[in-house]
This record gives C-alpha cells, sequence and structure tokens, in this order.
C-alpha cells in the first residue's frame, strides 16, 4: 500500500477504531474495505442486537467519516446523496453474492473525531439513511 495509504492516516486509524467500536457493541465484522465492482463499503458488520427487536439479525453497512477537531464540520455531513448512492450500490451487490437471507439490511454511518491531543470521539448513527 505504501506510499499510497498509510496506516496512522485519519482515515486508516478511524476505520480502526471503527471497527474496534462496532465490536465491543455485539457486532460482527463481515468485511472491512470491501470492493467490489460498483464500488467499496469501509465495513460490513452483522449486527444480532436487532433480533430481540425486530426477529431478525441486520447487516449493516457502514461508512466511516474521520475529521480532526479542528475542522467545525461533523464528519456524517460528508455522507452526501452520491455516496449514499455508490453504499447503496454496494450493498445490492454484496447481497447478491453473500448468503445473508432473512436479515434486515440497513445503512450506519460512524462518525470519529480524532482532536489533536485528545482521545479520539466515536460516533455510531445506525439507519443513517434509507437506500
Amino acid at each position: 500500500m505504501w506510499p499510497f495509504r498509510r496506516d496512522d492516516a485519519p482515515g486508516p486509524r478511524g476505520e480502526r477504531l471503527a471497527t474496534r467500536h462496532l465490536r465491543r457493541a455485539g457486532c460482527k465484522v463481515l468485511a472491512r474495505n470491501y470492493r467490489c465492482p460498483v464500488g467499496e463499503a469501509d465495513i460490513i458488520v452483522l449486527d444480532p442486537s436487532t433480533k430481540s427487536e425486530l426477529g431478525v439479525e441486520s447487516v449493516a453497512f457502514v461508512e466511516v467519516k474521520t475529521r480532526g477537531d479542528d475542522e467545525g464540520v461533523a464528519p456524517e455531513s460528508a455522507v452526501d446523496r452520491r455516496k449514499r448512492r455508490q453504499l447503496t450500490r454496494v450493498a445490492r451487490y454484496y447481497l447478491s453474492h453473500h448468503d445473508v437471507e432473512d436479515r434486515r439490511v440497513r445503512f450506519d454511518v460512524v462518525a470519529v473525531v480524532l482532536p489533536p491531543d485528545g482521545k479520539p470521539r466515536i460516533r455510531h448513527i445506525p439507519d443513517a439513511f434509507e437506500p
């Protein structure tokens, strides 16, 4: 990957923090940086916590947005219409190629803020948008 992508860069660091956060919340990571002919999903997880409420587990396609503390804009605001369409296409492709029947599908955003001298702040937004 070097020199094009550094693991200590904000994007990869935010994705690692988001993955750890989702695992601690009980999600099973199905894929990270899933690439297919129609695009990429940062993280795909199976969320068993929805089974008690909805009767089925959920497959969540997660977009991770990482920003520095001083940028003044919420990271999740970067998930625009184009990004939502692209993630929806990736989800359709993934679902057509993997056995995930009887699962609810949702689209989440994990916003990661990396202040220069403080603890990272992670905000998980389940069902952040509808396809």
